[in-house]
């Protein structure tokens, strides 16, 4: 297929969390709020003059740093944030919106405040607690907790206008963006795809991290040319792949499985369009905030909640979409010494498989795959086991077929 006009640029911009449209967004008077959970709505960090961008460290190498500060058996992940940090990575941040949801990341968002990373006479760091189950007092703590720890902070440090009116033309906006990916996103489930995985990962992954109105008009322009976008003859994959699991934000984990000849279809990982990129419907009736709070539990597919309708949730949500788009199998992953996804991974993925029959492969990574032979070894037999039993099934279809 011919390449994105844009693809180029949208990896550019995934090389350093300060983005060139992070930059800006800031000459031009607006605050950039980092963030790392599904459970902090990433559309109350949009309100106003501030914009959201999910907090990554690209291009990771040593983290010896972090990890005498942290120990070597936390989340790689907050580790690696955490040295970028002392670094002198989130020095453009005007705030940090965290929280309480797993050990490991609240003690990077301790060390990035005490460390002193951030010199900013405005900047913050707030956190608020995450419930284990969705009830309804559970929504009216989320709620509250927003109002007071997250809203109250910004409008008190940056000035924002955190009114009703201003946060429904944030969801406005957060909509446009979300029906934009869905449209790409949807397009996966074709037999032969006018977008790879890999390029539907960087289009996701982009909208994360820079500021929304900056990189719309670019989403939008590209969804018009992968509409228009003729694929090649034959399909370049030879399995089609749903990835679950934890947070996955790392390209070359994408690139490393597509070169293995399997098509990542659909997204079910932290940083991935399932959840994040759903639409949020409001009514006219209810507290905004509330509303906002009750679809970001709802939609949460986290292991944090513990609960046992959430727990059967995870499972059906990746039954539903293997199904739906069209999936061979299932790659369950998890990020190493991720405690949740620890307890999540090794169960889900033997249910996934004896109950619900779908060949899974599960596999425990490092935040930054670079170019692991192990991962690809295991990614190419996955794939030729895929592919064996999809011509097993063929050849007794044809086998059964009257003559």
């Amino acid at each position: 297929m011919q390449d994105l006009k844009h693809l180029i640029t949208f990896e550019n911009l995934l090389d350093d969390a300060a983005n060139d449209l992070v930059k800006e967004a800031q000459k031009e008077g607006q605050y950039a709020i980092g963030y790392t959970c599904y459970h902090m709505p990433e559309v109350l960090l949009n309100v106003d003059n501030c914009f959201s961008t999910r907090m990554r460290a690209p291009r990771t190498g040593s983290i010896d740093i972090s990890t005498y500060y942290m120990s070597n058996y936390t989340c790689e992940f907050a580790r690696s944030l955490l040295e970028r940090g002392i670094e002198g990575g989130y020095e453009y941040l005007d705030g940090i919106a965290g929280v309480d949801a797993c050990s490991a990341m609240n003690r990077c968002y301790e060390h990035l405040e005490i460390l002193d990373c951030n010199k900013k006479p405005h900047f913050f760091v707030t956190h608020t607690d995450v419930p284990y189950k969705v009830e309804n007092y559970n929504v009216d703590q989320v709620a509250t907790q927003m109002r007071l720890r997250l809203l109250d902070v910004m409008h008190e440090k940056l000035g924002t206008d955190v009114s009703d009116e201003a946060i429904r033309k944030a969801v406005k906006e957060h909509n446009e963006l979300c029906r934009v990916i869905t449209e790409i996103g949807n397009m996966r489930k074709l037999e032969n795809p006018p977008v790879t995985g890999y390029e539907f990962h960087v289009i996701c992954l982009v909208s994360y991290v820079c500021p929304t109105a900056k990189i719309l008009p670019l989403l939008k322009e590209t969804l018009e040319e992968i509409k228009n976008r003729k694929p090649d003859p034959k399909p370049w994959f030879r399995a089609r792949v749903l990835v679950v699991g934890s947070e996955v934000d790392d390209l070359d984990f994408t690139r490393l499985l597509e070169e293995s000849g399997a098509m990542v279809v659909a997204d079910r990982y932290c940083y991935g369009s399932f959840p994040g990129r759903e639409e949020i419907i409001l009514n006219d009736e209810e507290d905004v905030v509330k509303q906002i709070a009750r679809h970001y539990m709802k939609t949460s597919e986290c292991p944090r909640y513990m609960a046992d309708y959430k727990i059967q949730q995870r499972r059906d949500t990746a039954d539903r979409l293997a199904r739906e788009f069209g999936a061979d199998g299932i790659i369950y992953e998890q990020v190493k010494y991720c405690d949740f996804w620890a307890f999540e991974r090794p169960l889900a993925s033997h249910i996934l498989t004896e109950e619900y029959g779908w060949p899974t492969l599960s596999i425990d990574r490092s935040y930054n795959v670079h170019n692991s032979g192990q991962l690809r070894t295991r990614f190419q037999a996955f794939v030729e086991a895929l592919e064996i039993k999809r011509i097993k099934s063929q050849n007794k279809e044809k086998q059964e077929v009257p003559v």
